[in-house]
């Protein structure tokens, strides 16, 4: 039989290095908000754009793109003065079509982390 303590120590080792992988996963930057809403209808042609994060990122260092179904895209450039857990844009002559929202954000534990919101505008 194993002494309780040995018993212990091998039940907290691997629970220790679980809860330590958890920590790291969760640092990464998710996506927890957006306008416009993932699937969603919106009107153009101006759309203002802003994408919430779960982590601080690093908004010098992210990255906004807007496709069209016919594969035509552009960057869009990134608005200051937006809280540090996002990134907001305009986007400007929206036709009626599907759209994709592209973005790459560097969050605040050095990942970067990458994702799309599709839409579509009328």
């Amino acid at each position: 039989m194993i002494p309780l303590n040995k018993s212990l120590k091998l039940l907290l080792v691997p629970a220790a290095v679980v809860l330590i992988f958890v920590g790291v996963a969760w640092a990464h930057a998710i996506l927890v908000a957006s306008n416009p809403e993932a699937n969603s209808i919106v009107n153009g042609p101006k759309i203002d754009v802003v994408l919430k994060f779960n982590v601080r990122i690093d908004a010098t260092r992210s990255v906004l793109r807007l496709v069209g179904d016919d594969g035509d895209g552009r960057s869009l450039s990134l608005q200051a003065g937006q809280a540090s857990n996002e990134i907001q844009a305009s986007a400007g002559d929206v036709r009626p079509g599907k759209y994709k929202l592209f973005w790459q954000v560097l969050a605040s534990d050095g990942h970067i982390t990458r994702g799309e919101v599709p839409f579509s505008a009328r």
